[in-house]
């Protein structure tokens, strides 16, 4: 890419608030997480509360999210959680946060492709009787990603807004069916029970409802993007909404569908077909085949989501100096972050080649494991984040906020989610459906202990060996016009 086809910012107030709705809401892939994340959770859990956990999970989000949005007024970032760490707790720990959050999202990116590529297959399969290998599908919707990734940010707001619409009213549609036609039990709420909370089970209730809810964060990283910094205020508080409403109506609907007390022997039995056959029992099979390839999509969109977020994070390093230099050029065309888009790409044909190559299963240990951890990470930089809120506000007098809204709340979020966090590590195990002392269930949660060491150990390096890129952690759009005073830079 030659320098006069490149430059060293992301396109200014192209998005509004529906468009980073699009892009947040369709990252948590609504559809997939209803028809594959809860079912999985039922069946594996063998707990019936996860529509209560949804809303639960929502309200803390919520506290957490108060603080979260009063900060991006203040640091517009496209490494969002990277830069809000750096200023409130650091530039070390922020490059820790950088190196947990790309590694988080590109195991969450490639564990959607993963799971695209089988389900596509899986589609091709039910509606033809053609057997493809799920690679191939896969291949295809990474060629269709790459090539969206560097367009123009907003076209891609627009796809994302088409697909999603359909996913969303299609489930809809299903929850009403579900309701209308419910078990003999007929339509009760006891999966909506707060005394669930209150039980052993309220651990594994909250870890598989957090894990529907990653990319509602995503809303800050298109923060340049953005009209006006309100836009993102309202995008978050929209999309939390979204989510949380949508995801505890229709596991709720599904558990009336099935009566309380079967929802986990039938997804048990059904796997993530259950969604589809509850809906295949009361409704014309055309509209089962279309939330089938609604299935499809909502993978795909989530994964063009997903790649955004990549790119970004690769973006904003690369700006800073944190990373490579030549990740914090965008094309001068579309404004999209072209060499992040490209690494992205990059690393996730190789995981995907991987895979394949090995022969092990996409399902299970790419797409299950593969977003179980990146959640875990994401749940960590939550934490880290609301920590950094404090730290930040604490140090900036001058702000103009209240304090429910700069310390309370988000110290508040931190309690809660470090709660979460314990719960999270210590069933992580029956998280991913491995048997009790299985390595795994240790050795992935202290993967991102070594990430989180590497990065801060490679902040440390910055400030001695590179005091330039060290006074840029965490600056945005402004990091190119950071200079160090003269007598620093004699030091050095």
């Amino acid at each position: 890419m030659s320098p006069s086809k490149v430059s060293a910012a992301l396109a200014r107030h192209r998005l509004g608030v529906l468009s980073i709705v699009f892009f947040t809401v369709a990252a948590a892939a609504p559809e997939t997480v209803v028809g594959g994340g809860a079912v999985s959770g039922f069946a594996v859990s063998g707990v019936t509360g996860i529509p209560l956990g949804y809303l639960a999970i929502a309200l803390v989000l919520g506290t957490f999210a108060i603080g979260y949005v009063t900060m991006s007024q203040h640091v517009a970032n496209a490494g969002a959680f990277y830069a809000y760490v750096a200023k409130g707790l650091g530039r070390v720990t922020g490059t820790a946060a950088g190196g947990v959050a790309l590694v988080s999202y590109l195991m969450i990116l490639a564990s959607l492709v993963g799971g695209f590529g089988v389900g596509a297959a899986d589609f091709v399969r039910q509606v033809s009787g053609a057997q493809v290998p799920w690679w191939l599908p896969a291949a295809v919707g990474l060629a269709v990603v790459a090539l969206l990734g560097v367009l123009r940010i907003d076209v891609n707001g627009r796809v994302l807004g088409v697909l999603l619409l359909a996913e969303v009213a299609i489930i809809l549609i299903f929850d009403v069916a579900f309701v209308s036609a419910p078990a003999p039990t007929g339509v009760v709420l006891d999966t909506l029970n707060p005394v669930q909370l209150m039980t052993g089970a309220a651990g594994v209730i909250l870890v598989i409802a957090f894990t529907g809810f990653i990319g509602f964060e995503n809303s800050t990283v298109l923060a340049e993007e953005a009209k006006n910094p309100r836009t993102v205020i309202y995008a978050t508080y929209t999309s939390l909404a979204v989510i949380g409403g949508l995801y505890s109506l229709s596991t709720w609907a599904m558990t009336v569908a099935t009566g309380p007390g079967e929802i986990v022997a039938q997804a048990d039995e059904h796997s993530t077909e259950l969604l589809f056959v509850l809906a295949a029992q009361r409704l014309p099979s055309a509209l089962v085949t279309v939330g089938s390839a609604l299935y499809v999509t909502s993978l795909f969109a989530a994964t063009l989501s997903f790649h955004h977020v990549c790119a970004r994070y690769f973006f904003a390093l690369g700006r800073e100096g944190v990373g490579f230099a030549w990740w914090g050029s965008t094309s001068a065309r579309t404004a999209a972050p072209a060499a992040g888009s490209l690494t992205t790409t990059a690393i996730t044909t190789a995981v995907v080649v991987l895979v394949a190559v090995t022969g092990i299963d996409p399902i299970t240990y790419l797409f299950f494991w593969g977003a179980s951890v990146g959640a875990l990470g994401v749940l960590v930089l939550v934490l880290l984040t609301s920590l950094a809120v404090v730290g930040y506000f604490l140090r900036v007098r001058d702000h103009g906020h209240s304090r429910w809204r700069t310390t309370v709340a988000p110290a508040v979020a931190a309690a809660v989610l470090a709660v979460v966090l314990v719960l999270t590590v210590s069933s992580f195990g029956t998280v991913l459906g491995v048997a009790e002392g299985d390595p795994a269930a240790w050795a992935l949660p202290m993967g991102f202990l070594v990430v989180f060491l590497l990065g801060a150990g490679w902040g440390a390096v910055l400030r001695r060996a590179r005091p330039e890129a060290y006074a840029r952690i965490g600056m945005g759009p402004r990091a190119t016009t950071v200079q160090l005073p003269k007598e620093t830079a004699d030091v050095h």
